[in-house]
């Protein structure tokens, strides 16, 4: 079977006064209708990753693989007219903080009804209906009220909502999710996983979960890779995790706080420079 999502070789480099900063350096994975965790503490790559897959890296920035392909469709080479057709309709991203993600000056009902006018032909009163119902799949109570309120009248639970709904009225066949339950708090946090589990499921959709928060991803997606200084350190699937070999990925297991595990000293986390080359 086709992967929806294939990764070889990917390398995101940035340049600085004092020369490249090689922010991905050699990653490859591929990815069907399943939940992928990519996970690693702040620096090791991951949203530079998943924003190299979206075409989101800043212009300056060199981008190479040896193949970077969605739906049999090369990346790499497409034209910037077909990267915006594609981004948002087909390919999805979900963004860390809803605060600077949506427009404060724009209604979140006219912000959800542009998502869909800019990738569909469709009417003003359909695509109000459309967002409408996409406000009420992400468990927003009340959709009616709040497609007229604006992003600074709404709490960041359901600014996040909002965000998931913006980012799915399209119906996209592959969703990145960038840390979107780091400002959340826990029960938010898990409305939300919530509600990106049932749409995968309902959708049949590739989701691709960035995050630093290991345990979350262990419960939440079906394969994990642990990234590090830009690499890729470890693959496995999530159920296997407590299995993991590398030391890194070890490291980061031994630092999760344990109920009723009275730990003196508490574990420190290791980084030896063989990890990095």
């Amino acid at each position: 079977m086709t992967p929806l999502l294939t990764v070889e070789n990917l390398r995101v480099t940035f340049p600085t006064r004092t020369g490249e900063v090689q922010a991905v350096r050699g990653v490859s994975f591929t990815l069907g209708k399943e939940r992928l965790g990519i996970v690693g503490e702040s620096g090791s790559g991951k949203s530079q990753t998943g924003r190299a897959i979206m075409g989101l890296t800043p212009g300056h920035a060199k981008i190479e693989a040896d193949r970077l392909e969605f739906a049999g469709e090369d990346l790499l080479h497409m034209s910037a007219g077909r990267r915006r057709a594609l981004r948002g309709k087909r390919v999805a991203m979900i963004l860390q903080d809803p605060k600077y993600s949506l427009n404060p000056v724009m209604t979140i009902g006219r912000q959800v009804v542009e998502t869909l006018k800019t990738h569909e032909r469709i009417g003003s009163a359909e695509a109000r209906k459309r967002a409408l119902d996409m406000l009420d799949a992400v468990q927003i109570r009340d959709p009616e009220r709040v497609f007229n309120l604006y992003p600074h009248e709404v709490s960041g639970g359901m600014g996040q909502r909002v965000m998931i709904a913006m980012m799915l009225v399209c119906g996209p066949e592959l969703l990145i999710a960038d840390e979107p339950t780091s400002a959340l708090d826990v029960t938010v946090q898990l409305e939300v996983l919530g509600i990106l589990d049932k749409l995968v499921k309902e959708r049949g959709m590739g989701l691709i979960f960035v995050s630093h928060d290991l345990r979350l991803v262990s419960s939440f997606c079906d394969r994990v890779i642990v990234m590090y200084a830009g690499r890729v350190v470890e693959e496995l699937p999530s159920a296997d995790l407590a299995s993991a070999k590398h030391p890194y990925t070890q490291g980061l297991l031994k630092c999760l706080p344990q109920i009723g595990d009275d730990r003196h000293p508490l574990p420190v986390l290791e980084r030896k420079p063989e990890w990095a080359l």
